[in-house]
């Protein structure tokens, strides 16, 4: 199979996995900083569906389209207001997941973003992560679909991407499981690319 194919079809299973009640290998965000930590939990799988059509899309990499720009000073304030939830990652390993979740906590804080915890009810926006990976040869590459929803559960916005991996074990990709040959630079950096995704779609509407 062609890796435009591999890929087109690994986007699919990643949409799947955003349209899923149940998921596989969760890692809750709230686990890596306390004082409200929480195990990471694992559920089984359920039987997937194709997630619904929606709002607009933001593909990482390329710039958002906006109808309007904001002033720095405008999108200082959006930010200052927003208070960002960041639900448990869907598809990645644990140790993928950690590093990942760390750096959106950073970045977030870094941009101005205040976080809430999950039993937080002040939450402005939530934001949910689905992930896949896929490798041929030595290549590996992790896909991944952002959705970020209001506090009544609408989806508003989606970002997704992929991101070449850094390898972490360049044995790894033999073993079957194709998340340990996936650096945790890899997971920082699209830690990075989401979070300025988000930030700019907010700006955006401020127009």
């Amino acid at each position: 199979m062609r890796r435009s194919q591999v890929t087109t079809v690994s986007l699919l299973v990643v949409l799947a996995l955003a349209a899923c009640t149940n998921a596989k290998d969760v890692l809750e965000p709230s686990a890596i900083t306390p004082p409200t930590a929480t195990a990471p939990t694992t559920q089984g799988g359920g039987t997937a569906t194709p997630a619904p059509a929606g709002p607009a899309t933001t593909t990482a990499g390329a710039p958002a389209t906006t109808t309007a720009s904001a002033t720095p000073a405008q999108t200082a304030a959006i930010l200052a207001r927003t208070r960002l939830q960041i639900a448990p990652i869907v598809g990645a390993s644990v140790e993928a997941a950690t590093p990942l979740t760390a750096e959106l906590q950073t970045r977030a804080r870094q941009r101005g973003i205040t976080l809430a915890g999950s039993a937080d009810q002040t939450a402005t926006h939530v934001l949910k992560g689905y992930f896949s990976v896929i490798s041929e040869g030595k290549d590996t590459t992790v896909i991944y679909v952002w959705d970020v929803y209001d506090p009544s559960g609408n989806r508003l916005h989606r970002i997704n991407g992929q991101q070449k991996a850094a390898s972490a074990n360049s044995g790894a990709n033999g073993g079957g499981d194709s998340w340990k040959a996936v650096a945790p630079a890899t997971m920082q950096a699209i830690a990075d690319q989401t979070i300025d995704q988000f930030a700019a779609w907010l700006g955006g509407k401020a127009g």
